[in-house]
């Protein structure tokens, strides 16, 4: 089944991330007005204030990239569980 993290409480964000840790998800982040770029990537960990998540790459290399909860009730990523 395919959801979509929809901002809601930083509190509740974290949660619903914390039970995907180690599944792969889909993050959308919005560059600017018309352009999105989409990745797959896997929840790595969650903190306080921030979420880290490894991006996949061509091959099997991972980079990694940490985000703010913030981003997320703000829109300027999008996350979809997979």
């Amino acid at each position: 089944m395919r959801g979509v993290l929809m901002p809601a409480a930083l509190a509740e964000i974290k949660q619903q991330l914390d039970e995907h840790i180690g599944k792969q998800v889909t993050l959308t982040t919005h560059e600017s007005r018309h352009r999105t770029i989409e990745h797959q990537a896997i929840v790595r960990n969650t903190f306080r204030s921030v979420f880290v998540l490894d991006l996949e790459q061509d091959g099997h290399e991972f980079d990694r990239a940490s985000f703010s909860y913030t981003d997320l009730l703000t829109e300027n990523i999008e996350i979809s569980f997979d």
